[in-house]
Order: structure tokens, then C-alpha cells, then sequence
């Protein structure tokens, strides 16, 4: 039985703005205030595990420990079938460059190395987020949500963030970063975890 959250004040787990609005916008119609680790201050916790949960325990236990409050924290990322599923839990380590992240750079990055292997079209990827929801007794709620589409070059619109501009889903003619907000709300990895956590612990 999942445990339902009851608080007024939900911190959620990153440093990431784009990333932050998405998780706000879900939350939207619940009587919940978010502040994100970003807003905090609080330092990001370096990710030492090899799967997404991990990393997301990683960051919501790191924010708890600092606040004292509820957090949300996820970790998400593209698999690439051609690339034995990376970047995987290293998709952001792929944007890095020195001062910040570059997707761009990542994108191409990841459509060069899809051209080294000759991979066929189309180059099947798929988006996966997995959600924790920690309390400050230890007690943990983790939810999954994927999206299945491919790859495409070049990239298209201007929405979005991360990797959007390069992933089409299936049955879309639209790049995640083509569609307005509202539209990749109803339809992303994180919206498909996202249903999961509302229906457990918020509903």
C-alpha cells in the first residue's frame, strides 16, 4: 500500500529549470507548494549509481538530509537501441562541457555515433524517468515512466529541453520539442511516471 503524501511543501530534486516547470505544471491542480533544490541553494550530490532509481535516491536523499522536508527527485535519460542504450544514466554527462551542459553538443554526439555504427532507420530510442518520493522518516515511493519513438537529424524546434529537439515518438509526426507544453505534458516518460505517483500517493 502506498503511503499518501499529506504535506503542504514538496521540494523537488534538481537544478534544472526547464525540468522544474514540467514538474510544476503537472502539479498544478494539487494544493502543494514546490521550491526546487536550485531555488534552495542546496549542492547537487554526485551520481555514483548505475541505474536510473539509484540516481534518484541519490538526489532525494541528499535533499531531505539538507531540508528536513519531502522531496521529489528523478533521474531520466535516453537509451538508444543502436548504442546498447546509451547515453542512458549519462545523458547529462554527455551535455557537459566547461561552465554548463550543451545538448546540442550531445545531440550531435549522439547522431555521430549512430552514423559510426551504421545503425538502421529507423534509430529506436526511448525516454525513461523514474520518480522518487522521499519522506524525512526514510520511507520511499519510486514510480517508472517511459516513452518509446526514434532518433532524427537534424533537430527540430524549440521547445522543450535536453534531448527533445532529436526525439520523435512513435505515432507522432512532431519532435517532443515541436509540441507545445501542454502537449508533451500528456504524453512524456515523466508525465507516464507522473500519472503513476498522483494515482498512488496524491489522488
Amino acid at each position: 500500500m502506498s503511503r499518501r503524501f499529506t504535506g503542504k511543501r514538496l521540494v523537488v530534486a534538481t537544478h534544472n529549470a526547464g525540468k522544474f516547470a514540467e514538474i510544476a505544471a503537472m502539479f498544478a491542480p494539487y494544493p502543494v507548494e514546490l521550491v526546487s533544490a536550485g531555488q534552495l541553494g542546496l549542492a547537487e550530490p554526485e551520481e555514483t549509481e548505475t541505474s536510473f532509481l539509484g540516481n534518484a535516491r541519490i538526489k532525494a536523499r541528499a535533499a531531505v538530509a539538507a531540508t528536513g522536508l519531502p522531496v521529489l527527485a528523478d533521474d531520466s535519460g535516453i537509451e538508444v537501441e543502436a548504442l546498447g542504450g546509451a547515453p542512458g544514466i549519462r545523458t547529462a554527462d554527455w551535455a557537459m562541457v566547461p561552465g554548463g551542459r550543451d545538448f546540442g553538443r550531445a545531440m550531435a554526439r549522439t547522431w555521430e555515433e549512430l552514423e559510426k555504427v551504421g545503425a538502421p532507420f529507423p534509430r529506436r530510442a526511448r525516454f525513461r524517468c523514474v520518480l522518487v518520493l522521499a519522506w524525512p522518516d526514510g520511507h520511499e515511493e519510486h514510480f517508472e515512466g517511459r516513452l518509446d519513438g526514434q532518433c532524427v537529424w537534424p533537430v527540430r524546434g524549440k521547445e522543450g529541453h535536453g534531448y527533445d529537439p532529436m526525439f520523435q515518438p512513435d505515432g507522432i509526426e512532431l519532435t517532443l520539442a515541436e509540441m507545445t507544453p501542454e502537449r508533451k505534458n500528456e504524453i512524456s516518460h515523466r508525465a507516464d511516471a507522473f500519472r503513476k505517483l498522483i494515482a498512488a500517493c496524491f489522488a
